[in-house]
């Protein structure tokens, strides 16, 4: 006999078997279907972003912590490479120099930009190219930072002397030596496959002779250079380290760059001339430029937009770079402490900002230049006449208050005694002169503005009365003048035969005498009262 029930029961489920493998399968084909949907497809654009600075000569925030500080830098690059991982970070040049630390010593060795390769190695530098102040330093010490770097440098105008030939400079890394490339172009890829190559030049003002460095035409190299890229790029970018009228000049020349990121100005700057953008931000990484970029591959169009960030105490400080920073200040600490220093001991609580840019002080008169020759004035009060090199002071910024001892120490890093001499107004006059046909270089001699040349008759006056040639005047000068050292001085010796004396050198620490930048923070203070 059949069983009925189990008949029924096997032809149920072997349907209810079909309904389900059924099912299974359109839910096969529908997720399939959706993965398909979703797969990005190259829409032919590409986003990237460039956080720009330039002229940063302090690895540590200045103006009591409010302002700037690679560890913040480092912040920036990583909060807008979390966003678009082609995010890349570019200094404009001067960076190596000037700084205080490159009259210190570590392990046995000048210092000379060390500190600072190593902070921007920390917050992810990816491109530099030479400032003016590159050249500040030897040759070797140069080559020394260059193979330190952990980024690329682009010098497309700059080379090494090598006899009476020119060739570049080079950057060794795992045992390889590599010339640094004249331009280089950045391979870029989105998530969506769109790729995309960038261009860039790198362009050096022509300012530091120094006897290693060859320098090729500005605007001939970036015409030579831009012809090399544009047929393989979808943008190029110029990073310049020259004036900004020599930026508009070359916007103009070359209408094709997407940009110019330039520096030397140390204030923000920006134009816009034709399609071309030029953008500079403010020294000491106080602030930054942003900027972001849209290659359109279909269209040939790049769309760019701009935006300057204030680099101040609203930006958080990176930890890992912090670390680097902090290590370098303590090393820097340490060696001022032993000269009889406080770092961080405010010194000048108010007024007005002192400009010690290296462009005003090399060729007239500002407020930190007179402040210094006053305080060399008030440590020496037997002398008539005091008289500072503008070469002296390497700060090439401005300072805002409160000013502390680190401020002053970096302003004139090598320091040295105040001499009093008694010297023949012939001489005297001899010197002034001198000092003024330097203008322009830190030959440049700032003094006491009881002296007056008159325009007319080209004589000098002190006080009111004119400088006898015969007569004897007290002077306060710097140790280092009184070596010949500097340009078009090197008569002014103690063996000059119109110096008739030479007072005793001050070596009692006490004595603001010992150390100019001891007097000018005693005459600060007194500014206090």
């Amino acid at each position: 006999m059949i069983n009925i029930f189990s008949f029924y029961h096997k032809k149920i489920t072997h349907q209810i078997s079909i309904l389900l493998m059924g099912c299974i399968g359109l839910f096969l084909v529908s997720c399939t279907a959706t993965k398909t949907s979703t797969i990005t497809k190259d829409d032919g654009v590409l986003d990237f972003t460039i956080v720009q600075v330039n002229d940063v000569y302090e690895i540590a925030p200045l103006d009591d912590g409010k302002w700037g500080g690679m560890a913040r830098v480092a912040t920036l690059k990583k909060e807008y490479k979390a966003q678009n991982p082609n995010t890349f970070l570019i200094i404009a040049g001067d960076f190596l120099s000037p700084s205080v630390y490159n009259s210190l010593k570590y392990e046995g060795q000048r210092i000379r930009g060390k500190q600072m390769v190593e902070s921007m190695n920390a917050a992810g530098m990816d491109f530099a190219i030479f400032g003016n102040h590159e050249f500040d330093i030897k040759q070797y010490e140069l080559e020394s930072r260059i193979n330190e770097s952990n980024f690329t440098w682009i010098s497309s105008n700059t080379f090494q002397r090598d006899g009476d030939h020119y060739v570049p400079f080079t950057q060794t890394k795992d045992g390889q030596t590599e010339p640094l490339p004249e331009n280089y172009i950045l391979h870029l890829k989105d998530k969506d496959g769109t790729e995309v190559n960038v261009g860039f030049i790198g362009i050096t003002i022509p300012f530091n002779k120094a006897p290693y460095v060859v320098y090729t035409d500005v605007f001939k190299a970036a015409e030579k250079n831009y012809a090399a890229l544009k047929d393989k790029c979808d943008a190029v970018i110029a990073i310049t380290h020259q004036a900004m009228e020599d930026d508009i000049k070359l916007a103009k020349l070359i209408p094709g760059l997407t940009c110019i990121i330039g520096g030397h100005e140390h204030e923000r700057h920006f134009a816009k001339i034709g399609n071309v953008y030029i953008t500079k931000a403010d020294a000491n990484a106080k602030s930054a430029y942003i900027l972001h970029f849209e290659i359109n591959k279909k269209t040939k169009q790049v769309k760019v937009k701009d935006k300057i960030i204030d680099v101040n105490e609203t930006v958080p400080i990176d930890s890992a770079t912090k670390v680097v920073v902090q290590k370098w200040t303590d090393i820097g600490n340490k060696n001022y402490a032993s000269l009889g220093f406080d770092a961080a001991k405010i010194c000048l609580t108010k007024g007005e900002p002192l400009d010690g840019r290296e462009a005003y002080i090399r060729s007239t008169q500002t407020n930190f230049t007179k402040l210094i020759v006053k305080a060399i004035e008030k440590a020496s009060p037997e002398a008539e006449v005091a008289i500072v090199n503008s070469g002296s002071i390497r700060v090439d910024d401005i300072l805002h208050m409160p000013v502390t001892e680190y401020d002053v120490i970096r302003s004139l890093p090598f320091g040295g005694s105040i001499l009093e001499v008694e010297m023949k107004g012939k001489l005297l006059t001899k010197v002034l002169d001198i000092g003024i046909t330097n203008r322009g270089s830190g030959g440049f001699l700032q003094y006491s503005e009881a002296m007056v040349k008159d325009s007319t008759s080209h004589t000098w006056s002190l006080d009111g009365e004119a400088i006898d040639p015969e007569r004897v005047y007290r002077v306060a000068i710097t140790d280092f003048l009184l070596t010949g050292g500097e340009s078009n001085l090197g008569f002014l010796t103690k063996d000059n035969p119109d110096i008739v004396k030479v007072f005793p050198e001050y070596t009692d620490k006490d004595d603001p005498r010992s150390d100019i930048r001891k007097a000018i923070i005693h005459y600060m203070e007194s500014l206090n009262k």
